[in-house]
């Protein structure tokens, strides 16, 4: 696996003016914990003059555009979507999007209503299996938008079935987990189509992660359906994910493809699994790449 030198921008070295972004970000909308201001001063603490707001399936109410100042610096509507990616269960990014868009709330509707019967369905295993007085009720009460995993992993340690959220994932809602059931996921390219419809740009989240055979193939098949970048830079944890691309070879395969190369930490805010803030700097420019890309004036 490739690392990332100093949490910089590997492919491109440093920003040009000395300005910094993280475009991979989650906050209490979906399944961080943090809320968008929030999540937007401690960016600023960390230095950085811009991020974007990708929770998952969902824009907060705070982002009212595809991209406004907040607490000090510039903040992308954004959003990270699940797909069906060559075959796989992957997960696309859509940029400066505009958040009220008809097309892109019809399928935010169609994907809550499939999340909420995912959790019932989990919900009722880990009431069966694990002999829990756990209710459908009680985990969604946790949810300030979309409900997940993580909120149905914060009823197990308060029930004490388990010690922490990792270890919730670990035994009972991970992929392999006895409690897991998948969530439906649409096609990339109808993902692709309204991240589109609603002036976005579309990216594919952490590649690494998605068991591709053919990654060249996937990404030109992704090209073809109006994908416009890639994440390329990407916290992988060392030893936790066997990466399909390593991200010298993606970016190497992004530029021959004409594909922006974008990257963020998938930080999810203080005390939850992924605090990681600070692990990825890219450099302003790509944020300027994407607005030309975009339908933001």
């Amino acid at each position: 696996m490739e690392g990332i030198p100093e949490g910089q921008y590997a492919g491109k070295g440093n920003s040009v003016n000395g300005r910094f972004c993280d475009l991979h970000l989650h906050t209490k909308w979906s399944d961080g914990t943090l809320s968008v201001a929030a999540t937007a001063r401690r960016a600023r603490e960390a230095g950085l003059v811009a991020i974007a707001i990708t929770d998952h399936d969902t824009v907060g109410p705070e982002l009212v555009a595809p991209r406004q100042e907040l607490e000090g610096l510039e903040v992308i509507c954004g959003v990270e979507i699940k797909a069906l990616v060559a075959g796989q269960r992957g997960e696309i990014l859509g940029y400066f999007i505009r958040p009220g868009h008809p097309a892109l709330q019809g399928l935010f509707s169609w994907m809550q209503e499939a999340r909420r019967e995912r959790m019932r369905e989990m919900v009722r295993r880990c009431r069966e299996r694990l002999g829990l007085p756990l209710s459908y009720e009680e985990v969604a009460a946790r949810a300030r938008g979309s409900v997940g995993r993580p909120h149905l992993a914060a009823e197990l340690v308060r029930l004490g079935a388990v010690a922490t959220p990792k270890e919730a994932f670990e035994r009972f809602l991970g992929q392999d987990g006895e409690c897991y059931v998948p969530l439906p996921r649409a096609e990339s390219r109808r993902v692709i189509e309204v991240i589109r419809a609603a002036g976005g740009v579309a990216v594919l989240a952490h590649p690494g992660m998605l068991p591709l055979a053919e990654p060249e193939a996937a990404l030109r098949a992704l090209r073809d359906e109006g994908l416009e970048g890639v994440e390329g830079v990407y916290p992988y944890e060392p030893g936790t994910y066997r990466l399909a691309v390593d991200q010298g070879r993606l970016r190497r395969l992004a530029e021959e493809l004409g594909l922006i190369i974008t990257g963020g930490s998938d930080d999810h805010g203080p005390g939850s699994p992924r605090e990681t803030l600070g692990q990825v700097r890219l450099p302003y420019e790509v944020v300027e790449e994407l607005a030309a890309r975009s339908e933001v004036t």
